[in-house]
């Protein structure tokens, strides 16, 4: 359950700007509350709650954002197609900005790869870097999406153009294949999910 120290009349300000209309609070001591998809914020005195699922879009829009933060992501096929989860990791200069993984449909490992990559930019995005330098033991999707390999799948195709739409979001970004040892902790929270699906 993130807690972000804020002033919550400048967060509400921020949800109202993205089209969010927080309610008043349900206790004397909530000053507001607020709800995106899955998960309902919090206002106190100095701190925004955020709890439920799939908090990180809410987070994102509550937080300065800004600034640059580097990508983890992983995805994992357990038969290839099998059972499929994602883990990602988003790292700023303070540290661990958020991460997490789960479970997605059955699907083939090269699949899951893009659709940890897609989730990972979509998080980044809900936090509101303006530049992303994104890392990958997938040696198959780096060069597919910085075009070096053709993209032969159709649904491959298709998740590449997802991914191009969502990096062009950001003012500038890169890519770049890493060995498995340094996508370690995203690799362990994809697998991790396998566990808690």
């Amino acid at each position: 359950m993130p807690v972000i120290e804020c002033d919550p009349t400048l967060a509400r300000e921020r949800l109202e700007t993205a089209g969010i209309e927080p309610e008043s609070g349900n206790t004397e001591h909530e000053r507001w509350r607020a709800e995106r998809g899955n998960a309902t914020a919090v206002a106190y005195d100095d701190k925004v709650v955020v709890q439920g699922g799939d908090t990180a879009r809410l987070e994102g829009l509550l937080r300065d954002g800004g600034g640059r933060a580097h990508v983890y992501f992983d995805g994992a096929s357990r038969g290839n197609p099998g059972p499929a989860a994602i883990g990602w990791v988003i790292v700023t200069g303070d540290g661990i900005a958020t991460e997490g993984n789960k479970p997605i449909a059955d699907t083939t490992n090269n699949r899951a790869e893009y659709e940890g990559l897609i989730h990972a930019l979509e998080v980044a995005d809900g936090y509101g870097f303006e530049e992303v330098e994104v890392r990958s033991d997938s040696e198959l999707v780096v060069k597919q999406i910085r075009g070096e390999y053709d993209v032969n799948s159709p649904e491959l195709r298709e998740k590449r153009v997802r991914a191009m739409e969502l990096f062009a979001e950001f003012d500038s970004w890169s890519l770049k294949h890493v060995p498995r040892e340094l996508n370690e902790r995203a690799d362990n929270l994809a697998n991790e999910a396998f566990e808690d699906g």
